[in-house]
C-alpha cells in the first residue's frame, strides 16, 4: 500500500496521486469531517469553478463573427472621444 505524503506547510503532496471513485454522498462525508477553515477553502474553489464555467458560457453567447477586433476598438475610441469632449464641456 503506497501513502500519500503532505507538506502540510505548503498544502503540498510529495507522492503519486491516485484516483479513486466515490459517490457524493462519500464525499460529502470526508468533507464532513474537515476543520471548518478547510471547509470554507473548499466552498470558495467550488464557486471559483462555478463563477468560471459561467462565465465561459456567457462569453460564448456573445461571440461573432461579425465583428472585427478593428471595428470594436474604433467604436470604443468613438465612445472616448465623446465622453471626452461631454466632460471638457461641463
Amino acid at each position: 500500500m503506497k501513502f500519500l505524503n503532505f507538506d502540510k506547510k505548503n498544502d503540498i503532496m510529495n507522492s503519486t496521486s491516485y484516483k479513486i471513485s466515490l459517490t457524493f454522498n462519500q464525499i460529502l462525508d470526508l468533507v464532513r469531517q474537515l476543520p471548518n477553515r478547510d471547509k470554507a477553502k473548499l466552498s470558495i474553489e467550488l464557486a471559483k469553478e462555478t463563477t468560471d464555467k459561467r462565465l465561459s458560457r456567457l462569453l460564448s453567447a456573445f461571440r461573432t463573427d461579425e465583428l472585427t477586433e478593428e471595428e470594436i476598438n474604433q467604436e470604443v475610441e468613438e465612445a472616448r472621444t465623446e465622453l471626452y469632449a461631454k466632460k471638457q464641456k461641463n
